[in-house]
């Protein structure tokens, strides 16, 4: 007897406007488990951050008229791929049954027998208008609000859209995928009766930190549309309501709105970072510039653990130092608890906060790796003759061991982690370079050596100045900054506060002050 054919199941999602804040948590679920994922030019590439790692990525283009793949082969695509048995997310952008053709691919998943689910979006009709500060209806303008394809092809000898019904009959028009068409939109409401006056605006790329607004009436949006540049992908809209963006306008007044931020940091720490800045309206570009590895040999860790008792204190000077003793003490099959009555030490608030997750509170935190701060933060303990344990990384400053030798101590280091250059992104550091940014973050001197390293061709042939710009250098302290001023950048903005939240703080005064 032939065995059935196992099929799989595809989910279609709305992959939302583009701020990938606003896919669903059910959306984000869906593309955690798949094992294909299918998406298309306006489905914002942050979101395949949730993807397995093991995951299939099938970019198929979707845009304007230049298409990876066509939408037969689209439907094809997700046909062969539900017939393999696979669990297959099919990212489209916005909702996919707002002018998104998710129905024509439903129709040939149903013919196939394949198992699906539709997972609605925000979709950019709404999303684009809220963004730019213009509510779609409101009671003292009206009631009524009409979604429309702006695609429609002009030399059609019958539209499809009742433009007469349209231009007297709704209060809001929203046009969508429609600035190609925009003359033709233009005409044919003045023509069967919209007055010239009418507000209308124009959003580019709504929700994203590129956005771009151009507000005017229908009598001259076109010309205002023309002298901006603004091209696809956009949304239109018509009405009174556009009036209201002048008090409603919120997320183009974002303190860090149309700022493009390099983010420096090791891809698994960058989130905060990165979070922090797009919040406050960053366009923000991830380029790690390092990798945090273990080291060659962990033999002298688990040797220092195995005989920690000996030690009176451990000193952490990093998150990853943390993480990468805890690492190791589980591994060999011990917890918090064999600290008992050792002291800790951690630099900085970030390294103490880490600490305290595994149920360790920090006895003194030294500020900074200065090393006047080192010895005031240890000029009350008694160290003298006491061994101390500095787990961290691999080549790491000598300013610590050498002070608090220098007290007494006796300083037993060894290597938790190592720092590694990550060259994964030196093409999208190049491309942003050459395209334009406004800032350069660097959270430590190894992220500034290492994105050194990562241009050195370039500025080797063109000179540093002409490589960097007018970008400017935003580093977490005074340490960072003075390797980047040795490598020949100039630190525009040094955090006072040593923490990412300091950083980010340090950069909103910047920018309000330029």
């Amino acid at each position: 007897m032939q065995m059935a054919r196992k099929t799989g199941i595809i989910y279609l999602i709305g992959a939302g406007p583009g701020d990938p804040g606003l896919i669903t948590i059910k959306g984000a679920e869906c593309i955690k488990k798949a094992d294909t994922i299918v998406y298309d030019y306006l489905a914002t590439v942050e979101l395949l951050e949730y993807a397995s790692k093991d995951a299939e990525l099938i970019y198929v283009g979707k845009k304007g008229s230049d298409h990876t793949l066509t939408q037969d082969k689209i439907n094809q695509l997700l046909v062969d791929k539900g017939l393999e048995g696979r669990v297959v997310a099919r990212l489209k952008g916005g909702d996919p049954f707002i002018f998104g053709r998710g129905g024509e691919e439903i129709e040939e998943i149903t013919k196939a027998g394949i198992a699906f689910e539709v997972v609605p979006g925000v979709t950019s009709a709404v999303s684009a208008p809220a963004y730019a500060g213009i509510p779609l209806t409101h009671r003292k303008f009206t009631s009524t609000v009409a979604f429309v394809t702006g695609h429609e092809d002009p030399t059609k000898k019958d539209s499809g859209i009742d433009w007469a019904s349209l231009a007297k009959g709704i209060g809001t028009i929203v046009f969508l995928m429609g600035i190609k068409n925009l003359p033709n939109v233009v005409e044919n409401l003045i023509n069967n009766g919209r007055a010239e006056s009418t507000p209308a605006a124009v959003i580019r790329w709504g929700t994203k930190p590129v956005q771009r607004t151009v507000v005017g009436t229908l009598g001259n949006i076109e010309e205002k549309v023309l002298e901006s540049g603004i091209k696809p992908p956009a949304v239109i809209v018509v009405g009174e309501v556009v009036s209201l963006r002048g008090v409603m306008n919120w997320f183009e007044k974002k303190p860090l709105f149309g700022k493009r931020i390099v983010v420096t940091r090791a891809r698994a720490q960058a989130s905060d970072l990165t979070h922090e800045l797009a919040l406050l309206g960053a366009e923000i570009i991830e380029c790690p510039t390092i990798k945090i590895v273990p080291p060659e040999d962990f033999s002298p860790m688990d040797d220092a653990i195995k005989r920690i008792e000996q030690y009176s204190w451990i000193v952490f000077t990093s998150v990853n130092g943390v993480e990468s003793f805890y690492e190791r003490l589980y591994a060999l099959g011990l917890d918090s608890r064999c600290f008992g009555g050792l002291k800790t030490a951690s630099i900085g608030p970030a390294t103490a906060q880490k600490l305290k997750s595994f149920g360790i509170n920090s006895d003194i935190i030294p500020e900074t790796y200065r090393a006047e701060s080192v010895v005031k933060a240890f000029e009350s303990e008694q160290v003298k003759g006491k061994k101390i344990l500095l787990p961290r990384a691999e080549e790491a400053r000598p300013v610590l061991p050498v002070e608090l030798t220098a007290m007494g101590a006796v300083v037993d280091e060894v290597t938790a982690y190592r720092t590694i250059v990550d060259g994964s992104c030196e093409d999208v550091i190049k491309e942003s370079l050459k395209t334009g940014v406004d800032l350069i973050t660097f959270t430590s001197s190894s992220t500034v050596k290492n994105f050194m390293s990562l241009i050195q061709t370039q500025v080797d042939e063109s000179g540093l100045e002409e490589v960097i710009g007018n970008a400017g250098c935003a580093c977490i302290g005074p340490i960072t900054a003075d390797t980047a001023s040795d490598m020949g950048l100039k630190p525009t903005v040094i955090a006072d506060t040593f923490t990412i939240p300091g950083l980010c703080s340090a950069i909103i005064e910047h920018f309000s002050k330029a």
